[in-house]
């Protein structure tokens, strides 16, 4: 379940820092959770499809650290990234 190239420039713009911020770690926790999205819509449908929910739970994965070095490394960018993550979810 790839996103479309308007769904990932979507994310991009929405989280980057500056005009050429393609892979800062805000833009990559954006697109994380979009295919996480994506991916939760498949299995409600697909439930016995277990290649995709091994994929979702690596994109889970890598997300989650990518929140942790988020964490560590600069706290206000984390909770900034946090309150659109939950706004985007409602």
């Amino acid at each position: 379940m790839a996103l479309t190239k308007e769904e990932k420039t979507k994310a991009i713009v929405a989280n980057r820092r500056n005009e050429k911020d393609t892979g800062s770690t805000e833009v990559q926790i954006a697109i994380l959770t979009e295919k996480i999205k994506k991916l939760t819509v498949h299995m409600t449908n697909n439930t016995h499809d277990y290649s995709s929910k091994r994929g979702m739970d690596k994109i889970i994965a890598r997300r989650k650290k990518l929140l942790a070095y988020l964490k560590r490394e600069n706290p206000e960018k984390y909770d900034a990234v946090l309150k659109s993550i939950k706004n985007k979810k409602n």
